[in-house]
């Protein structure tokens, strides 16, 4: 009894929130955007017809780690830039899971969307956002999250990426084992996005953003509706591969000394994406995060500023916190006037678990693809109640 009262409470708010959403849009005046807990009635499903839908596809990846730790690549990139050797290949063929923003027509050509890339963590998959968050009426908690912010006018309809995380020959192998090639795949995920789940991305759905195109007027129109950000090992992908932060590899084929206690060390350096995202999240930033005075320098020396950088992390993460604090050390400072919107946010007995992550999810895309833009603070340091 008391939990169909709690329901219906639930579901009266989301449709009051929804309301008062619609009452605000009607006179065109832009919505207030602040980061907040993400509200309970967001994780309860819309209206059919409001829904989103989840569907899984497959794509080919000539861009990736094989079982000899070289790289296999079409692109001739050199064994300088990726530390170490490049090799030609067959290709492998991956999996991603993506959200379709509900109203969603593959024919409507004239309906374009913003993309964001969702990564997993170390031991997780495609599934992990979607299943990790759980299912309320038969449907994942991350769309109903989506769900709602679209149905309620907070943000655009948009597409999500829920990618395999390891460009390796064992993308498939979800074990935390730092000599095995699929922990390096980690490491080299950029080159996959930027060669092959991007162009396969912008090929296939309706988007705003393309690749195809590389002009200059074309580049830095199209990086302003790619966003990126992870969770743990994901968190790290999205500032490390994004920024010019350092690629890593098992102290037994390096030759260094692992100073983490799980033998991975820095090697080199990554090129860096800004000129694809102008948007970068981190949630729970795993250890292997570069420093913030590496981060910062990388989105200095960069031609493309970044409209936004949200990063965030519990206090109570024994396994991030640190990595969160030596990310955001210094970072402001050496980027300089290269940042629009800074975020930093920590959640108040937050864990490293989902209660954080949805979170930051839920306050990221608020912020994304010009929405930060009504913000007046330009930087926002703040604590968060976790609920």
């Amino acid at each position: 009894m008391r939990r169909g009262i709690l329901l219906l409470v639930l579901i009266m708010a989301a449709a009051a929130a929804t309301a008062l959403a619609a009452e605000a849009n009607e006179g065109g005046e832009p919505m207030e955007i602040s980061v907040t807990s993400l509200p309970a009635a967001y994780k309860q499903a819309v209206p059919v017809g409001k829904q989103g839908t989840m569907r899984e596809y497959v794509y080919a990846v000539n861009n990736y780690i094989n079982q000899d730790r070289q790289l296999v690549t079409n692109q001739g990139i050199s064994s300088e830039e990726a530390g170490r050797e490049t090799v030609d290949g067959n290709p492998i063929y991956k999996r991603c899971y993506v959200y379709l923003p509900p109203g969603y027509d593959e024919n409507d050509k004239d309906t374009k969307y913003d993309v964001l890339y969702l990564l997993h963590g170390v031991g997780g998959s495609r599934y992990e956002w979607p299943y990790g968050s759980g299912q309320i009426s038969g449907r994942f908690v991350i769309a109903n999250i989506f769900d709602n912010l679209i149905a309620n006018g907070e943000i655009e309809p948009l597409i999500v990426v829920f990618p395999e995380g390891r460009s390796s020959v064992e993308w498939q192998n979800t074990n935390f084992s730092s000599e095995r090639v699929n922990i390096l795949g980690f490491y080299y995920f950029d080159y996959e996005l930027r060669y092959d789940l991007i162009p396969f991305i912008e090929s296939t759905f309706n988007t705003k953003a393309n690749i195809a195109d590389p002009s200059p007027e074309a580049v830095a129109y199209s990086r302003l509706h790619r966003a990126i950000a992870g969770l743990s090992m994901g968190g790290m992908q999205a500032l490390n591969l994004t920024f010019g932060g350092y690629r890593h590899d098992h102290a037994s084929f390096t030759g260094g000394v692992g100073m983490m206690g799980n033998g991975l060390v820095p090697t080199v350096p990554t090129p860096g994406m800004q000129d694809l995202f102008a948007y970068v999240g981190a949630f729970s930033n795993a250890p292997t995060s570069s420093a913030g005075a590496v981060l910062g320098a990388g989105i200095a020396a960069s031609e493309y500023p970044m409209e936004l950088v949200y990063i965030t992390c519990g206090d109570a993460d024994g396994i991030a916190m640190g990595s969160f604090r030596g990310s955001t050390v210094s970072l402001l400072e050496t980027a300089g006037d290269k940042i629009k919107k800074y975020y930093q946010v920590v959640i108040k007995g937050g864990a490293h678990d989902f209660n954080v992550w949805n979170n930051g999810a839920y306050n990221f895309v608020k912020l994304c693809f010009g929405r930060a833009d009504q913000v007046e603070s330009d930087r926002v340091i703040m604590t968060l109640d976790k609920y």
